[in-house]
């Protein structure tokens, strides 16, 4: 098959699809079929994979997405299958339908939820308040749109159980339609990456007799760092947070740790490049994800499987990661006083954490590439002849 992927983001920048996207593009091309990429990227070019790289730059809002649809009008006419990561996939599909080529979705999030949070439309309603609720005209018409090209596709990959009930209950999808593909985990091993907790630490220019507390998002309202924070006030001083990413709340939430008094055991190390998480995995004592939304979190598979404990919320695609009490303690977004202790337990029980590491390690058995990329493929194959 020839497969053109679209992707919002791509490596350096961090990212969900920026993880998935060069990995499952690579599985393809492995296994005998032509691959080019479309992302959004923060990089002008980008090179070093074995498939074409084609970025469009940040900037004015749509006309990225114009440019987007003109790209994938143009060059799905020489494809078989147009595979596709967005949020906001409206120029996408139509750029694909236009040429009069399959489409497969890979949705991360119901994206009117996301965009309704992003622009107030909805208060601080959550994910799962907003799929219970009804709201005015503007967030009737981003449903409406994105209904309008969930029923284009040929097929919509959601990446947990939780989302892929979302497009049927909510949107009325048929369960023929929405199949649930899980992430895979596409890093090195807990065996390839050597370096003891020690050894990570003098790399990285840590210091050796503290604490730390590891966060790896981007840094907008969901992702609860700021709750991490407030969590951060009331444990002991030894220990520290590292925020791994960058994003729209950096300044605010640095701000935050100076109004908390904590700014000397808060590191914000922006956007650490790919290479350089699972060093940060590794020296960490402990790695806590605060979000109020995950699909499934790329993250939470990765640390899993380089071995260091999980705090979570045990929300939306998290529990499908984290058991709670088995490989992990999951805990309510928006609390500190629940997180705080959740923390503290495990960073206290040298027993309890190295229980979590080993029955993680355990769980990320079923998070393989190897079993996940190819349901994908049958995917594609399947638009391919029958789209």
């Amino acid at each position: 098959m020839r497969i053109l992927i679209t992707s919002p983001v791509f490596p350096p920048d961090l990212g969900g699809p920026a993880v998935y996207v060069p990995s499952a593009a690579k599985f393809f091309v492995d296994a005998g079929h032509e691959v080019e990429v479309l992302a959004f990227c923060s990089e002008p070019k980008v090179s070093g994979f074995p498939f074409k790289v084609t970025t469009i730059s940040r900037g004015n809002l749509l006309w990225r997405y114009v440019k987007a649809f003109w790209f994938v009008f143009r060059e799905a006419r020489k494809v078989d299958v147009v595979y596709v990561q967005e949020h906001i996939a409206l120029f996408h599909v139509l750029g694909a339908r236009l040429a009069r080529k399959p489409v497969v979705i890979r949705i991360m999030v119901d994206g009117a939820w996301e965009i309704s949070h992003r622009f107030g439309l909805i208060g601080d309603d959550s994910i799962n308040t907003f799929e219970t609720k009804d709201y005015g005209f503007k967030v009737k018409l981003i449903r409406a749109v994105q209904l309008f090209w969930w029923k284009r596709v040929y097929r919509i990959i959601a990446c947990s159980d939780f989302l892929r009930w979302i497009p049927i209950k909510r949107y009325g999808i048929s369960e023929e339609k929405c199949l649930r593909v899980h992430n895979a985990y596409n890093g090195p091993s807990v065996e390839d990456v050597t370096e003891t907790q020690s050894e990570a630490r003098t790399e990285l220019g840590l210091e050796a007799d503290k604490r730390y507390v590891l966060t790896i998002c981007r840094l907008v309202v969901w992702k609860g760092v700021d709750f991490i924070q407030r969590a951060l006030v009331d444990l002991p001083k030894d220990v520290h947070l590292l925020v791994a990413g960058d994003g729209e709340l950096q300044e605010q939430w640095t701000a935050l740790s100076t109004e908390l008094g904590i700014e000397d055991r808060v590191t914000f190390l922006g956007n650490v490049p790919h290479a350089r998480i699972p060093l940060y995995i590794r020296a960490a004592s402990l790695f806590v994800l605060n979000s109020e939304y995950e699909g499934l979190s790329h993250t939470l598979l990765e640390v899993a499987s380089l071995g260091t404990p999980i705090v979570c919320t045990g929300v939306c695609g998290n529990p499908e990661v984290v058991e709670h009490e088995v490989n992990g303690l999951l805990v309510q977004p928006k609390s500190p006083e629940e997180l705080g202790p959740a923390m503290m337990r495990v960073l206290d029980d040298p027993a309890l954490a190295q229980r979590f590491v080993e029955a993680g390690l355990i769980k990320m058995k079923g998070f393989r590439r190897d079993t996940t990329f190819p349901q994908v493929l049958e995917i594609l194959d399947s638009a391919v002849r029958n789209g």
